[in-house]
């Protein structure tokens, strides 16, 4: 029976020659910048449905920023979320997901104006009130 392990056929060739071993190095160092920051932080946060009851409206919109948003579309979602917000201001789910969208393309004032309002409707949201990117936005 022949038997061998993962490390002994395929990483031993590359790091018995050095050049080899500095080669896999930056390899898998690349490999894991890579990855979006989302995987290594464990998911971050993303945006959020609307409460039951919510104007249908305003919920077709905010769906849609959502699929957006998980295309990284972050400036079209911000569209539909902004649409929603116009429909129904009061929901601070909707102001929070104009706030993410906000800080991924750069405009932190703004999202800092939009992080405020949805805490201000969080109606005891615990993701809202919770949330580490909010509240780093708050305490500036």
């Amino acid at each position: 029976m022949i038997h061998f392990s993962f490390k002994e056929f395929f990483l031993n060739p590359f790091l018995r020659n050095k050049n080899m071993k500095k080669a896999w190095v930056v390899f898998v160092a690349l490999l894991i910048l890579s990855l979006p920051v989302g995987v290594l932080a464990g998911g971050g946060e993303g945006p959020m449905t609307l409460p039951a009851g919510s104007n249908p409206e305003a919920v077709k919109h905010n769906q849609e920023g959502i699929a957006h948003w998980n295309e990284g579309h972050f400036d079209v979602a911000l569209k539909h979320f902004a649409v929603a917000s116009k429909i129904d201001s009061s929901i601070g789910e909707i102001h929070f997901n104009e706030a993410i969208c906000l800080d991924k393309l750069g405009q932190h004032g703004e999202a800092t104006m939009h992080f405020k309002a949805a805490k201000k409707n969080a109606n005891g949201n615990k993701s809202i009130l919770d949330s580490h990117i909010l509240n780093s936005h708050l305490k500036h």
